[in-house]
């Protein structure tokens, strides 16, 4: 039996073990996430790696890293002490930190892929079709920042003590930036792939610059701002049921988790380019 097919659904079938615990806000197997990128990291390796052998393995080193710093804590050790402050001004950087926190993993892996791939791989229609969504995407973030703005604008007029809106639009500027490089990034890698035929890894990478708009909302959403304020342009505002506590960020790590497994798919094995991939300086790719 061939170990490919096997590793990967292994890892698909951790995966979802991940998901549903999200859901549901109560882990199902708290190192299902480690494990499913694991796998994902053996599939590659066994499965045949591309030229540059080295890229497809750091990017997963990266996501596994990352996946094993937020594993799920240890049931037996979930009760704690946590000191609550009362809130005064808005922390400028609070949604910054929550959204580089969030997409530094996935944004470094992304990164890592594209200095490999873009070489040679940008064609007009790919390009194009990328440059409308990376407008969309950039778009929807100053959409949230200016709904914010004029919301707290409004209320500030009416009642001049309350939160000002320049403390928040900073604050909200600044909590994007992370999610909107991740989307921007993926989108770059998607059009490099799609110029490589590798069709499968550029879905991957469409995927996870969707996910990246989730993230935007919740780096947004880490900002102390007032409860009226952004709700009404949020993308991703699923209400949560007593079934499933976390709808949005079980959708997040769905896309996440999915675009990782199209990437891994479409950048080894015998998923072959129909065009030149990249190669290492000095060797000739068959």
């Amino acid at each position: 039996m061939r170990r490919g097919p096997v590793l990967l659904t292994a890892a698909g079938a951790c995966a979802a073990l991940h998901v549903t615990g999200i859901l549901v806000a109560d882990p199902v197997w708290r190192y299902a996430e480690v494990v499913a990128i694991g796998l994902l990291l053996a599939y590659a390796v066994v499965s045949g790696l591309p030229a540059l052998r080295w890229a497809v393995p750091a990017a997963l080193a990266v996501l596994l890293l990352d996946a094993v710093r937020t594993m799920p804590a240890d049931p037996n050790e979930r009760y704690g002490w946590q000191v609550l402050k009362p809130g005064g001004d808005i922390n400028a950087l609070s949604g910054f930190e929550s959204g580089l926190t969030a997409c530094w993993a996935p944004l470094t892996a992304a990164a890592v892929l594209l200095v490999v791939w873009h070489r040679s791989a940008w064609r007009r229609r790919t390009a194009a079709a990328a440059a409308v969504a990376a407008v969309l995407v950039t778009g929807y973030a100053v959409v949230r920042i200016v709904d914010i703005w004029l919301t707290i604008g409004t209320d500030q007029r009416q009642y001049p003590t309350r939160t000002d809106s320049a403390d928040a639009v900073t604050a909200v500027s600044l909590a994007v930036l992370p999610s909107l490089a991740l989307g921007l990034t993926a989108l770059a890698l998607a059009t490099a792939l799609a110029g490589h035929h590798r069709r499968l890894g550029s879905a991957g990478a469409a995927l996870l610059a969707v996910a990246a708009l989730p993230h935007l909302d919740a780096s947004i959403g880490a900002v102390p701002l007032p409860l009226y304020a952004g709700d009404r342009t949020a993308l991703f505002a699923i209400t949560p049921t007593l079934s499933m506590p976390q709808p949005v960020p079980a959708l997040t790590a769905l896309m996440e988790l999915t675009a990782y497994l199209l990437l891994v798919t479409g950048l080894t094995g015998s998923c072959r380019p129909t065009g030149a991939a990249p190669a290492e300086p000095g060797r000739v790719v068959p």
